[in-house]
């Protein structure tokens, strides 16, 4: 059975180049916008949900894992990979929602930076973030 994804919110494009894991779970969405903030998307279908039609908190923390590394490489240009992730559960979501995210990086060092977003439906919060991410350097 295919899965049908209805348009994206206004703005928001189906993101490629993604790893293989971000790939199998999305499909996932961005927004170019300007400034400090990532956001991104995803429409929560039955394959994301647990027994009570609840997106999964597995989900929820792979796609927030997801949107704190793209804030990561925003800020820095370099690919930063999870040192330390803090997930807050602070409310649901259901199947056949739009689950937004937006995450900003709140410092930088030459090999660490800081970084927080959050993820929500409509007017309520999802979930709230903050991460470490290792600055992966390039080796000439």
């Amino acid at each position: 059975m295919a899965e049908v994804i209805p348009d994206p919110p206004e703005g928001f494009i189906r993101s490629s180049n993604r790893g293989p894991f971000s790939n199998h779970n999305g499909p996932y969405f961005h927004r170019e916008v300007m400034g400090e903030m990532t956001e991104q998307a995803f429409f929560a279908l039955p394959r994301h949900a647990n027994g009570l039609g609840l997106v999964h908190g597995g989900m929820l923390t792979a796609f927030i894992d997801g949107l704190l590394g793209a804030a990561t490489f925003r800020a820095t240009r370099q690919t930063g990979v999870t040192i330390q992730l803090n997930v807050n559960f602070l409310h649901m979501a259901r199947v056949g929602e739009w689950v937004m995210g937006e995450a900003r990086c709140t410092r930088a060092t030459k090999d660490v930076a800081f970084v927080e977003g959050r993820a929500y439906v409509g007017g309520h919060d999802v979930i709230r973030a903050s991460g470490v991410f290792k600055l992966m350097h390039r080796r000439d």
